[in-house]
């Protein structure tokens, strides 16, 4: 008997250890009946608190009220947009069939198509007129309500994230612009004195900005690795650029996350591919200005016009750099759900290097450098490795409280709201608890020899940051000048990386794992060319996969199935890589 109520009193004391030490959430002032913002973000507890804290202070201030952040963090941005779709279809359908309305068998799918013409003619393969018509009412009430009263996802902003899912977001019609592009709040995306820019919609061929999301903060995208852990591998030389991370001896020794959960994962896949394009191109005799004009040409409906040599020095960088991802993903130790572990691990020495996004590294350098100030890990972007893209922040349709979204979106684009991302902890206007260390994209953060005005601003500003934003090493606009993107040669093809990868890498990553151990450990690649070809295959089901036909197999089969046949492709593949493998004395 006493033992059995010492187990219970053990019990109890385990269920309330969580509660006794739990700490409170900060919410300054407010209280039940203030004004609560609801968000969905796959951005980190830093900045969630960070933003939580100095908006409500700022909404104090000009508005007389606090305001509390109810933070949704469902995981990465993948996630996140599979969330909002299944919401945004429940809610809808509810709303129709609510009013008596018939649902089409594919009403889930044709609400979010974002191929769907609704003022075209009916397309040859529509079932009929009616039905047709049917579908384009559907469409269109989806598309023309913007009121929570009717359907909603009960989450008022999107925050965070990349470019790309924001724009899929805004195709599949989630997104609704916050003001008119006649009444932008001013001094927002440009001076209302001069017309002088502060927020471009864009620079060197990445969007920035749209009517429908707005680029908060910049990020590039690099290597994080951990010194002591190179010199216990015998690496002597930090890697510098994306081909280093290939090196044999980091097998079984990389963090790499999974592309189809995070955004930011896979678009620093996308600029491995895509570096191996630009060299490609640039080796097949066409400079910077060629490129332009083939380029320019293409996007004024000239495709007839471009030199069958330039066409194939793309799809050749294309495949380099989908061979490369290959033996980066056959050297990872581990392919992680979440793309902020890879630096967490890579402070920690579970994992001698891997693939991050800028921000994630600087944190975690920042939180795990010891008193003596040496950094246990270091982050670089390898040079022209990455675009410079923008994290946006966007309004969701059907919001409940958007006069406050609309608040939110502005303060975290104006200066203030800008400062949280790179000022020092305790500066003037900067954040609380943690230094955020990324970067601002409002121009004034950075140096503009050309701009006395913007060039004052960013002298008072970088008195307070952390990171020297005027470094040509940081500073996104001086980096941008030697870097164009052209989104042809791989942004269409950012969901068929995402899939080709996980298939590759991930589901076949056992096979993949033996068969580079087995080629490693006789002689490698270069004494096993027979067992390096069959490695390097790339599928030919359901069709042979290549730069000119992958997007659109993936955006016309099933996505189940095509896994199901890839996969199984590179099984067999590395299968036969393994038994090809010349061993000495076997031959």
């Amino acid at each position: 008997m006493r033992r059995n109520l010492l187990v219970v009193i053990l019990l109890a004391v385990v269920i309330a250890l969580p509660f006794i030490f739990r700490q409170p959430v900060a919410i300054g002032d407010w209280r039940s009946g203030d004004p609560v913002l609801t968000v969905v973000t796959p951005h980190n507890e830093a900045i969630r608190y960070e933003f939580g804290r100095a908006f409500s202070l700022w909404h104090q201030a000009h508005y007389g009220q606090p305001v509390k952040i109810d933070w949704r963090a469902l995981g990465g941005t993948s996630e996140i947009m599979r969330y909002l779709a299944g919401e945004y279809a429940s809610a809808f359908r509810a709303w129709w069939l609510g009013q008596g309305r018939a649902w089409p068998d594919n009403g889930a799918e044709l609400i979010l198509d974002r191929r769907f013409k609704p003022d075209a003619p009916p397309p040859a393969d529509a079932p009929s007129l009616a039905t047709w018509a049917e579908q384009r009412e559907v469409y269109l009430a989806f598309r023309q309500t913007d009121d929570a009263h009717q359907f909603g996802c009960r989450i008022d902003i999107l925050f965070g994230g990349g470019v790309y899912d924001h724009q899929q977001a805004a195709g599949q019609g989630l997104l609704v612009a916050p003001w008119s592009s006649t009444h932008m709040p001013p001094d927002l995306f440009t001076d209302a004195r001069d017309g002088t820019v502060l927020i471009p919609e864009g620079l060197a061929g990445e969007p920035w900005r749209s009517d429908l999301f707005f680029g908060t903060a910049l990020s590039t995208f690099g290597i994080v690795y951990n010194r002591d852990r190179l010199v216990d591998l015998g690496i002597s030389t930090p890697p510098t650029c994306w081909e280093d991370l290939t090196d044999s001896r980091y097998f079984q020794h990389l963090g790499v996350a999974d592309p189809t959960k995070s955004g930011s994962i896979a678009k620093a896949f996308e600029m491995i591919v895509y570096q191996q394009c630009v060299r490609a191109v640039r080796q097949a005799g066409y400079d910077a200005a060629a490129v332009a004009a083939i380029e320019q040409r293409i996007q004024e409906g000239g495709e007839g016009d471009v030199p069958p040599a330039y066409a194939q020095a793309i799809e050749t960088g294309w495949l380099a750099g989908i061979r490369l991802l290959q033996i980066i993903g056959a050297n990872a130790r581990y392919f992680t759900d979440g793309a902020g572990r890879i630096p967490v691990d890579v402070s920690a020495g579970n994992a001698a290097a891997g693939v991050a996004i800028d921000f994630y590294g600087r944190f975690q350098a920042e939180v795990t450098t010891p008193p003596d100030g040496t950094p246990r890990m270091e982050y670089i972007t390898p040079r022209g490795g990455s675009s410079i893209s923008a994290d946006p922040i966007s309004l969701l349709r059907g919001a409940r409280e958007p006069e406050l979204a609309r608040r939110f979106i502005a303060f975290v684009l104006s200066a203030e709201g800008q400062a949280l991302w790179n000022y020092r902890k305790g500066a003037p206007g900067g954040p609380a608890t943690y230094a955020l260390r990324r970067l601002p994209i409002r121009r004034e953060f950075y140096p503009c020899a050309s701009n006395a005005v913007l060039q004052a601003r960013y002298e008072v500003h970088r008195t307070h940051t952390v990171d020297a934003l005027g470094s040509p090493e940081i500073d996104p606009y001086a980096l941008a000048d030697g870097f164009h993107y052209y989104a042809r040669w791989t942004g269409g093809h950012f969901n068929a990386h995402r899939y080709l990868i996980r298939a590759m890498c991930m589901d076949a990553g056992d096979e993949l794992r033996m068969a580079w151990s087995h080629i490693l450990a006789h002689g490698g690649p270069s004494r096993q060319p027979a067992a390096m070809a069959l490695l390097q295959r790339l599928p030919d089901v359901p069709e042979p996969v290549a730069w000119p036909s992958v997007a659109g197999m993936v955006r016309q089969v099933p996505t189940l199935d095509l896994m199901r046949l890839w996969t199984g492709f590179f099984r067999r593949s590395y299968r036969e890589a393994y038994a090809a493998v010349v061993v000495p004395g076997n031959d």
